[in-house]
């Protein structure tokens, strides 16, 4: 087995959950009515707005409609294109007026620098936007970590718990699924990486208890130990 390349999901892996659900969430909850309507004809923007009529099949929704449709996804935490990468021009403003900053676990800032140092390539696949991802690495706890990273992959690409989604990470990375590992902590994600060849492991932050038939690590250092990387 030689991997020459890490996949990493972000949230329960490269980071705490309860971030994104009590602190990203709700932040874009908030402030998502008044910059819909205030950057509605944006370049950015628009297209956002019309991908979701199509999406929901309503070409004629109002602002108001959309708004609404923007705030039941949020709340019931759906995986829906257009609001990842609106919530990701939300977040933007955040981090960068300083409202928070992203958490990222210690060990796996100090494992992802040993990693990049080491010379394996790393790469993000995560439910969040492109821009979104870049944010959190961007304006992280521990400063800026983007230049670790290679290259971000979202739902754009496709479903995670699908396989033909690593299928097209590991062409679009011109490497064999065999080199890449993938981190998760969602079983079921890790199945269909699995399936595309690919190695795998199970983030089970403060769950010991946890089985799987994927190797399990507690943190990035338990991966380290567990695929012998640098």
């Amino acid at each position: 087995m030689t991997i020459k390349a890490i996949l990493t999901d972000i949230e329960g892996t490269t980071s705490d959950i309860a971030f994104v659900h009590q602190v990203l969430f709700p932040y874009a909850l908030e402030k998502l009515p008044a910059f819909v309507r205030e950057h509605a004809d944006d370049a950015q923007v628009a297209p956002i707005l019309q991908d979701t009529r199509e999406h929901i099949g309503q070409p004629d929704a109002t602002q108001d409609e959309l708004i609404e449709m923007f705030q039941r996804w949020i709340a019931t935490d759906q995986k829906v294109t257009p609001l990842k990468t609106l919530q990701g021009l939300i977040w933007k403003s955040g981090y960068e007026q300083g409202d928070f900053t992203g958490h990222v676990y210690a060990d796996a800032v100090a494992e992802l620098k040993a990693w990049k140092t080491a010379g394996l390539a790393l790469y993000v696949y995560s439910s969040g936007s492109e821009q979104a991802q870049k944010l959190l690495f961007g304006h992280s706890d521990a400063g800026d970590i983007t230049p670790l990273f290679s290259g971000y992959f979202d739902t754009r690409l496709g479903g995670k718990k699908e396989q033909a989604s690593y299928t097209a990470i590991a062409d679009a990375l011109d490497a064999s699924s065999a080199d890449i590992l993938f981190l998760s902590d969602v079983e079921a994600e890790l199945d269909a990486a699995e399936m595309a060849g690919m190695d795998t492991c199970l983030l089970a932050r403060e769950q010991p208890e946890v089985t799987s038939r994927h190797p399990v690590a507690q943190n990035f250092h338990d991966v380290s130990k567990h695929f012998k990387l640098p």
